[in-house]
């Protein structure tokens, strides 16, 4: 069945960032862009991509704009993105996603990510040690503040903001504190993002920085805990991107995070220069896909070399075969089973979604009940 196109990720900067650190797996894609040490997007490249993906989408288009740092790009770019949006909309509905560290943010960035109601992820690891132990600027300064301050600012100015949370081997050690942090400042949608990549010096192990499974199972059991104590008659009360998602799965409806669907490849990656990748995990040439330039994003998204891509996430290992959670998680994300390579192939996270699982699986059954019989409610 031929997938229609409706949500783009894009690299506007590429691979460049204002800050360092130092568990960013997209530094070093600047290594695959040698001909200039600035990576920006050209108008001319936005353009036509704006426009061949309102023209090849359905009633509606989702951007997501990630880096690197988007914000580098200065606001009148996307000021001008809008512009595009708008002139070759055609009256379909537009969604913008917005991934940031923050740091060059304004009252001007605030005022037009409010009024064109974009959903901004606001990197932010918790309190101040536990985001500053691996989140520095290019002085190896710490960024907590200026973040913190930012996070305020979008918030009084009204923006929709996600808070995105790296769980790495120190912040593993804290959930409560980095739970609670984010609720008090008012980011009550959280985005927990597991932390494993391979060690550059010692390429059969992953980085010291990665967050081991059991470590990680712990976390997601305290952290559920957490959440499950703040629903007040079957509402939650705070937004856990990971525990939304497999709710989905217990009351029978596809999940949106992409790590728990049977294949991926639902969407792809427009880097800076307009070349197409499969999946940002992935910017490589191995999934180059083409570019903008010389071939259509709904060709590309329906290319064979895409469709192997998807379904590489459906060769499971024997161990997801017979696992008695294997329709809950459909073995976590591909990116996980390579970059540890002492796993030989099996998902990082393979335990820790095993120890969740165990842990919450009958209140989340109570919880989908619950929900199943309000629908069944008259209005």
């Amino acid at each position: 069945m031929k997938k229609s196109l409706n949500s783009l990720l894009i690299k506007p900067s590429g691979p460049d960032c204002n800050l360092d650190c130092t568990y960013c797996f997209y530094l070093d894609k600047a290594e695959m862009f040698p001909k200039t040490k600035t990576h920006r997007m050209s108008l001319s490249v936005l353009e036509n991509m704006v426009q061949q993906a309102m023209q090849q989408s359905g009633p509606h288009m989702s951007f997501g704009w990630q880096g690197g740092e988007p914000t580098v790009m200065g606001l009148s770019f996307f000021k001008k993105a809008v512009e595009f949006q708008e002139h070759y909309g055609a009256g379909k509905s537009v969604g913008n996603g917005f991934q940031t560290n923050g740091i060059l943010l304004n009252h001007e960035w605030a005022k037009f990510l409010a009024h064109y109601n974009f959903l901004v992820g606001l990197s932010l690891d918790g309190p101040e040690h536990v985001h500053d132990h691996y989140r520095f600027n290019k002085q190896g300064k710490g960024t907590w503040r200026k973040v913190h301050d930012k996070a305020k600012l979008l918030l009084d100015a009204g923006v929709a903001t996600n808070a995105l949370i790296v769980v790495n081997d120190y912040s593993v050690n804290h959930p409560e504190e980095i739970y609670q942090f984010h609720k008090e400042l008012g980011l009550s949608y959280m985005q927990f993002i597991p932390c494993v990549e391979p060690d550059p010096d010692k390429p059969s192990q992953a980085a010291s920085f990665s967050v081991s499974a059991e470590k990680y199972g712990e976390f997601l059991n305290k952290l559920f805990d957490l959440w499950h104590a703040d629903i007040v008659d079957g509402v939650a009360g705070t937004s856990v991107r990971h525990f939304d998602s497999v709710f989905h799965k217990y009351v029978g409806l596809e999940a949106p995070e992409c790590t728990m669907m049977k294949t991926c490849g639902e969407y792809v990656v427009v880097e800076h220069n307009g070349d197409v990748y499969s999946c940002d995990f992935f910017v490589e040439n191995q999934w180059k896909l083409g570019n903008i330039a010389t071939h259509r994003l709904d060709e590309m998204l329906n290319a064979p070399r895409q469709e192997e891509f998807g379904n590489m996430k459906a060769r499971l290992p024997q161990e997801c075969v017979s696992c008695e959670w294997l329709q809950k998680c459909q073995g976590g994300c591909t990116k996980d089973r390579i970059s540890d390579p002492s796993d030989k192939g099996s998902n990082h996270f393979c335990q820790s979604y095993k120890m969740f699982f165990a842990h919450a699986d009958d209140k989340l059954r109570v919880l989908a009940e619950q929900w199943k019989q309000n629908q069944m409610r008259p209005a």
